[in-house]
């Protein structure tokens, strides 16, 4: 039996993580609540560790939020970030679990990182203003697997995935990402009639998506790769690995296939007067691919799986 600590079980990641690893009866999957353990409190992640024996870990916890939370609370994002990343590292090591995978985001790149980006596009540029304490925690985790390491010969690996969308993502009508709050508004355009949706931005930016699914399963592949053939494929200060589709599309794509999926006929509309950000943002996934895994659901799939996902749960995203 292996345990294993799910460390934010509770966000849309970390739920597919144990969904996942709850498939196979040899892993004895353990949680804990904010309320039952403040990650951010070292003793008591040190303590949650003696207590419980852990095998392997998995930090999928991360204080996160859009641009507007970014730029509100900088502080809290960049401290609350390094210090749940450092405690549960520190605490694994000390408690001598030699297996640990920390979960990262796109956005340690830099915002003008040459496309595809490569994960040896890291430091190589000034990150995005908006969310640039975030994006230097996620790093500070990348480096502190990788120092452990090397100075005291862990296991400890790192994967950044693309944007993901799936199961347990957010609705909020106001704080949500592209996919659920588009999901969200061709549903309710279908059920008002609305003649017209608007879409901001001219629809031509390009945008690569993954099933949160996939990713709980890509996460689950590089843990327990092989130690060998992972270090042929990676670097002691290079080590972490890209996780998406490997394909984007373009805006008006994805805003057609929303529309598809919830069965939503009116006319879509874009308003080239709104801003559309970067005009490509795609991850290079290369070294996963020789490593042996590849994304299996395709854009639309995901779609209607998280749509249907939606329907089920919407009364918790009224108002």
């Amino acid at each position: 039996m292996t345990t294993i600590f799910v460390a934010g079980h509770r966000g849309m990641v970390g739920s597919a993580i144990v969904r996942q690893l709850e498939q196979d009866r040899s892993n004895k999957v353990i949680t804990a609540t904010r309320s039952e353990l403040d990650l951010t409190n070292q003793q008591a992640v040190n303590d949650y560790f003696v207590a419980n024996q852990i095998d392997q870990v998995y930090l999928a916890a991360a204080k996160v939020g859009g641009i507007h939370a970014n730029n509100e609370y900088p502080a809290e994002f960049i401290y609350e970030n390094l210090m749940i990343e450092a405690n549960i590292v520190h605490a694994a090591h000390m408690n001598d679990v030699q297996q640990l995978l920390f979960l990262g985001s796109s956005c340690i790149y830099p915002k003008l990182a040459p496309q595809p980006m490569k994960e040896d596009a890291l430091l190589t540029g000034e990150l995005e203003c908006t969310n640039e304490p975030y994006a230097i925690a996620k790093i500070a985790g990348i480096k502190l697997c990788e120092s452990y390491n090397r100075q005291y010969g862990r296991d400890y690996r790192s994967v950044m995935p693309t944007n993901l969308y799936g199961e347990n993502d957010n609705f909020h009508p106001e704080n949500s990402h592209v996919i659920p709050a588009l999901l969200r508004r061709f549903h309710e355009a279908k059920l008002n009639n609305d003649p017209v949706v608007m879409a901001w931005g001219s629809g031509k930016p390009m945008r690569e998506f993954l099933h949160v699914d996939d990713m709980a399963k890509a996460s689950i592949f590089v843990m327990n790769l092989d130690n060998e053939i992972y270090q042929k494929e990676t670097q002691p200060m290079l080590s972490h690995i890209n996780v998406g589709t490997g394909v984007d599309c373009t805006i008006r794509e994805l805003v057609e296939t929303v529309a598809k999926v919830t069965g939503y006929e009116g006319q879509i509309e874009f308003d080239a007067t709104k801003p559309d950000g970067a005009p490509r943002k795609l991850m290079d996934v290369s070294r996963l691919e020789r490593l042996g895994w590849k994304a299996k659901t395709s854009l639309e799939e995901g779609l209607a799986m998280t749509y249907e996902w939606f329907l089920a749960h919407q009364d918790d995203y009224r108002g």
